[in-house]
């Protein structure tokens, strides 16, 4: 099923009984790998840990579990153990001594338990010193963006927790890549998120009383509202949100998107490029988009849905011969 092994399966459940007759019996490997897709190279210590049974991940990492090794999303034991929500496996898993801030490449448990809005295993991060300024090197951000990024996406998320003493900046305005990134590819907002905006002005806009109420006395007066209250800001941020973007500003964002959107594809991680492609797609029907797209949606097992972009990306480009295999490809997956 999916690329997994029985022992995967097992582990999932939090089946220890089945798991020691396959270890202990079969001599089965808890850092087997399997999975397809977005869970390539899982293993069933990885596994457990997204099951939340933390005696069967007790008994993976007794018996050779390896909690260092990732799958090819970078993602380590403790990355499913926090994306999953699974508190008591956090715990334990740090209370073994393994690294708060492991990163394989794509992230660190911190910024995993954020974008998949885990608010307790992120808390428990948080209390074990977990540093808000290594979020992730997929993006190669210097310290201070990191930063911004995590406060950006705290505005953005429903999170009510105090992360201030993590060293997070609320004067903090948006990076090239903190808002826009974080809400359209993990919050699911589809909107573009003005640059330069504060996490106060981001909480105001949404009608969050309560994140303004907890941002406003942290955030140094802005000078051009000017009734500095939680009524006036948010007045203020929706007045703002109004006014049309620089051309200028709009382009570049594009372009930027478009390059993390086929940096993400080119990492396979598809549902991440599915959702950046779409929200181009919104702004600017355009062939290559769809053609990309297609591919993608190919890549995750959605034929009808390939198809249907395939057609679009032909009927914009009737000559184009990439056009004609997205076509064909996406027909010969639907036979």
């Amino acid at each position: 099923m999916d690329g997994f092994g029985v022992m995967h399966l097992a582990a999932g459940q939090g089946h220890l009984e089945v798991c020691k007759y396959l270890v202990e019996e079969l001599r089965g490997d808890p850092n087997m790998i399997g999975g397809k897709g977005s869970f390539e190279g899982t293993t069933p210590f990885m596994m457990s840990a997204h099951s939340g049974d933390v005696c069967t991940v007790k008994y993976f990492l007794d018996h050779g579990g390896d909690p260092m090794k990732a799958d090819a999303k970078g993602r380590s034991v403790l990355h499913y153990a926090v994306s999953r929500g699974s508190c008591k496996v956090t715990e334990f898993l740090l209370s073994k001594g393994i690294p708060v801030d492991i990163d394989c490449g794509y992230g660190t448990p911190l910024y995993h338990a954020a974008t998949n809005e885990q608010d307790k295993t992120l808390k428990i991060l948080l209390n074990h010193n977990a540093n808000v300024c290594s979020l992730t090197d997929t993006f190669f951000l210097p310290e201070i963006q990191s930063r911004y990024l995590f406060l950006h996406f705290f505005s953005l998320s429903k999170f009510k927790m105090d992360i201030f003493k993590t060293g997070a900046d609320v004067n903090g305005k948006g990076c090239v890549k903190s808002p826009l990134l974080f809400a359209t590819s993990y919050g699911g907002y589809t909107e573009f998120v003005p640059l330069g905006w504060l996490p106060v002005e981001l909480a105001a806009f949404r009608g969050c009383r309560e994140e303004v109420e907890l941002l406003l006395p942290l955030t140094s007066p802005i000078p051009d509202v000017p009734n500095w209250s939680i009524d006036g800001l948010i007045s203020h941020a929706k007045f703002k949100r109004t006014k049309p973007l620089d051309k200028g500003l709009v382009e570049n964002r594009k372009t930027m998107l478009k390059s993390e959107t086929n940096l993400a594809f080119r990492r396979k991680d598809y549902v991440l490029a599915l959702k950046t492609y779409s929200l181009l797609l919104e702004d600017t029907p355009d062939a290559t988009l769809y053609s990309n797209r297609s591919l993608c949606k190919l890549k995750m097992g959605d034929g009808e849905g390939a198809l249907s972009d395939a057609y679009r990306c032909r009927m914009m480009r009737p000559d184009w011969a990439k056009a004609c295999y997205r076509q064909a490809a996406a027909h010969i997956y639907s036979r």
